[in-house]
């Protein structure tokens, strides 16, 4: 059954951007500011997309003030320093110029904090596409059904049935699922690896690059309830 969708929303890191230069750099940096061993490059991977704090709160078991601490001096050190160490991926510019041409609406909803999003999308000319930049929260208590919801808000996107939330992790899956939103999971990013790893009742289509995106939306095949 084909579906035509109204409004498209994006995740970043793993998505739209390469973010792992500039997140493990700050990273690193919080890391041995705080006197812990930096941990295999497996694991230091797992901190791209999350909220920081979620990170090293599971890999070192630390909580209050030291890991208050411990995400400040991330967050100093990624704004200052490592922000802008990213780059598109190829093809993702014209996911967005093919969507605004359909008259389709592209929005964001990212774990980055809203200042970091805002700044990094517009650095690398998304806004172009799109002004519904929605990040996280200062205190980091949105969860990603929380941001993916407050983008559609914006976008004044009532009918949910119309909307399509693309990531590369399963937080990006679960907070579309949580929402009754179709999902699109990308295996070119951080998270899913493979296909298989694409799990959930919301999942209409797997992309192993950015033009399969395209083929996808312009295919609309979509789950059965």
């Amino acid at each position: 059954m084909q579906k035509k969708y109204t409004t498209v929303i994006f995740d970043v890191d793993g998505t739209m951007l390469n973010t792992a230069e500039g997140i493990l750099s700050a990273a690193v940096f919080a890391i041995k500011n705080m006197g812990y061993q930096v941990p295999d490059k497996k694991t230091l991977e797992t901190f791209i997309g999350p909220p920081i704090q979620d990170s090293f709160a599971k890999t070192y078991g630390i909580s209050g003030n030291e890991l208050d601490k411990m995400a400040a001096t991330f967050r100093k050190q990624y704004k200052d320093k490592d922000l802008l160490k990213a780059c598109p991926y190829e093809g993702i510019f014209d996911v967005f110029a093919w969507l605004k041409s359909h008259n389709m609406v592209s929005t964001i909803a990212t774990y980055k904090r809203q200042d970091y999003a805002e700044t990094i999308i517009k650095y690398f000319g998304f806004d172009k596409y799109t002004n519904i930049i929605c990040g996280a929260d200062f205190a980091g208590k949105l969860k990603k059904n929380d941001i993916i919801e407050n983008s559609l808000k914006i976008a004044k996107a009532n009918d949910i049935r119309q909307a399509v939330m693309i990531g590369d992790t399963n937080h990006d899956a679960q907070g579309a699922e949580q929402l009754g939103i179709d999902f699109i999971g990308v295996t070119y990013g951080f998270g899913f690896k493979k296909p298989e790893d694409v799990k959930g009742k919301r999942i209409v289509g797997v992309a192993k690059n950015t033009g399969e995106i395209i083929k996808i939306l312009s295919g609309g095949q979509q789950n059965e309830d």
